[in-house]
């Protein structure tokens, strides 16, 4: 049997392999009070991170920082992304005056007076720094943009195209509150991905500076909705920068349904006469059914709406089997709760589970009045 002192050891061991791998996986080098001093010696720039565990603000740029770690990772001879704890490591925090978390300072040749960073905390303005300061490109993958950038070839085709709606940003790749506003109009981009008749696109004006000169752009970010027709005229967007105040007005003047996240509320899909057909079909006597299925069909082909075709399905189902509804509902509802559908497929199952949430209010009364009469 193995002693107590043995597990203790085991488990020490383990903990050391779990901090190893761990290490071994990032590109930022972890420094403390005995090997501080033998990376900051001058030879090479060294970007540090003084931060704290328990510092909130340090917990949200980590990945941050490792990913700009991982940017510089193929110039580890000429320049260093590090770290150290400087609230177990005071010693070293206290000789570089650091007063709050997280502080960044680059050390190069002059290492009593390193260079503090007072920018923004996001990757791409961490990485310019590094390289103004060093020289050293960053080697930053691209991530895939949902907001499509125009150029002036491309503008008219795309923005003026009668038969979309477009929302365009004229911004500066230098302005702060374009930099601001570039996450949430990503998410308003992917949100709408599935609408190929209302774009979010952007343009940077300061390489098109012809077509901020066309649109009399003042200032950064402007951000102006080109509508669908012909004849149409672009509309000044004035309204707020959240992900929602965009999808509302998007939805608004593209006439489409959409949700934060790009999800379908749950009027979408949902066509007011094809109501009144299923209000009519479900109130009507078995006998006369056959009738409003017809008159149901015939108006279904007449309607741009595509889901209005399905009113009708739903009809012809009913005919041979009364529980389709509730049985049809709930394999959509589980389909759905298993979050494994995207885009288009997500879409057609949304809209479904809608038409059939309206066969299913307007038969409660019915059924309800089945039930009365049987008592």
């Amino acid at each position: 049997m193995l002693k107590p002192t043995v597990y203790a050891l085991l488990a020490v061991l383990a903990v050391l392999m779990t901090v190893a791998v761990s290490s071994a996986d990032s590109h930022v080098v972890d420094l403390d009070d005995t090997n501080f001093d033998h990376y900051v010696d001058g030879s090479k720039p060294v970007f540090v991170e003084f931060y704290a565990p328990w510092c909130g603000h340090c917990k949200t740029l980590a990945p941050i920082y490792e990913q700009l770690a991982t940017a510089f990772a193929h110039a580890k001879q000429q320049v260093i992304i590090a770290r150290i704890d400087a609230d177990s490591h005071r010693r070293i925090g206290t000789r570089y005056g650091v007063q709050g978390f997280p502080t960044l300072k680059l050390f190069k040749t002059d290492l009593k007076n390193p260079i503090d960073y007072n920018k923004g905390r996001d990757l791409n303005s961490l990485a310019q720094f590094v390289t103004d300061q060093t020289g050293v490109a960053a080697q930053i993958a691209k991530e895939k943009s949902h907001v499509r950038a125009l150029t002036t070839d491309a503008f008219d085709k795309v923005a003026l195209d009668p038969a979309k709606g477009v929302l365009v940003e004229f911004y500066a790749p230098w302005c702060g509150h374009c930099k601001s506003l570039a996450p949430i109009y990503e998410k308003v981009a992917q949100a709408y991905e599935n609408e190929p008749e209302c774009l979010v696109t952007k343009v940077d004006a300061t390489e098109e500076s012809g077509l901020g000169t066309r649109f009399d752009i003042q200032g950064y970010p402007t951000i102006k909705f080109f509508p669908k027709g012909a004849d149409s005229v672009p509309i000044e967007y004035d309204g707020g920068r959240t992900e929602a105040d965009f999808v509302n007005f998007l939805n608004e003047h593209c006439g489409t349904k959409r949700l934060p996240g790009g999800g379908l509320s749950t009027d979408a899909g949902v066509v007011a006469l094809m109501n009144e057909f299923a209000q009519e079909y479900l109130h009507a006597a078995e006998s006369g059914r056959q009738k409003v299925l017809e008159k149901a069909s015939q108006a279904a082909q007449k309607i741009s709406n595509k889901s209005a075709e399905y009113y009708v399905k739903v009809m012809k189902k009913l005919q041979s089997n009364k529980d389709f509804i509730s049985n049809e509902l709930n394999r959509i509802q589980k389909i759905l709760g298993q979050q494994k559908l995207s885009g288009v497929s997500l879409d057609s199952f949304k809209i479904r589970e809608n038409i059939l949430n309206i066969f299913r209010r307007e038969s409660e009364p019915v059924l309800a009045s089945a039930d009365h009469e049987e008592l």
